[in-house]
């Protein structure tokens, strides 16, 4: 990562879906970097692998077992974070998600559906709703949501999940054209392509899915996916100072993060929009 660590020292991290996958790569990353990380999954077991591989490196976190669809478990696991960091949460990572339902939608049951919007939007919205009180008391707070290429052309049999994930970035950007004069900022983060258990899922269900969609899921697979150091210089960019001017923004893992340091967006620049410029 090449965002000096001396900018995250001892800042406090809460990441959800921290047990596995791309939150927990963050996580690990982040108190690589010095931070306080609040480990947020509702795996005992995943949360205690994650914490035993950050303090056998010399990191500090703590586990929060908790399901990111009830806003009091989110609001009591930011303030359990308080009182174990002895101050209020610096950053939000929203890692947490699910793939739901991966058919038809008009063969996909409404509960199933239903979940995934509940765990991919809700998580999202009651994660926001707990750490802001601090962070526009402070005037000082990162907050970063994980997004997919919802700018692209849609593939079947995946209208919950990338339902759910444009409803986040017009969400962050919302939410981040009210807290923008508490020097609060909201980004979404596409990762690009990773190797998690969502992959597993897709190549599982093959018969099902379009050929071209399997077939990526397997090198992603094969290869890992996006090269994890490009995530981590991108996500640990938003998560710093260095970003206070990016806002209300989608940011892709193929963005130059560099030139955004001192760049002049428009405000329709990098959101949701950006498809039709």
């Amino acid at each position: 990562m090449t965002i000096s660590n001396s900018e995250f020292r001892g800042k406090s991290i809460l990441v959800t879906g921290a047990g596995r996958g791309l939150g927990k790569r963050f996580a690990l990353a982040f108190a690589g970097l010095g931070s306080r990380i609040a480990l947020l999954s509702r795996s005992k077991a995943e949360l205690d692998l994650a914490h035993i591989e950050i303090e056998q490196a010399g990191g500090n976190a703590i586990r929060i077992r908790a399901d990111v669809t009830d806003p009091e478990q989110l609001t009591l696991a930011v303030e359990r974070a308080r009182v174990g960091f002895g101050r209020p949460i610096d950053i939000l990572i929203c890692a947490a998600g699910t793939l739901g339902p991966v058919e038809l939608f008009n063969d996909s049951p409404l509960k199933a559906w239903t979940q995934a919007i509940q765990s991919n939007v809700l998580g999202v919205i009651h994660s926001c709703k707990a750490v802001l009180p601090d962070m526009i008391q402070r005037r000082s707070g990162k907050i970063i949501a994980l997004a997919c290429d919802v700018d692209s052309a849609p593939n079947t049999s995946f209208s919950a999940y990338t339902t759910s994930k444009a409803a986040i970035v017009r969400f962050a950007e919302t939410l981040a054209a009210e807290v923008m004069d508490h020097n609060v900022q909201v980004n979404c983060f596409d990762p690009g392509p990773a190797y998690t258990s969502i992959t597993d899922e897709i190549i599982s269900a093959r018969d099902r899915l379009q050929s071209h969609v399997v077939d990526a899921a397997i090198e992603t697979r094969r290869t890992g996916g996006a090269h994890p150091e490009t995530q981590l210089d991108h996500i640990a960019f938003l998560a710093s100072e260095q970003s206070n001017h990016i806002t209300g923004k989608l940011i892709h893992v193929n963005d130059d993060w560099k030139k955004l340091r001192s760049a002049s967006l428009r405000p329709d620049a990098m959101t949701l929009r950006r498809v039709l410029r």
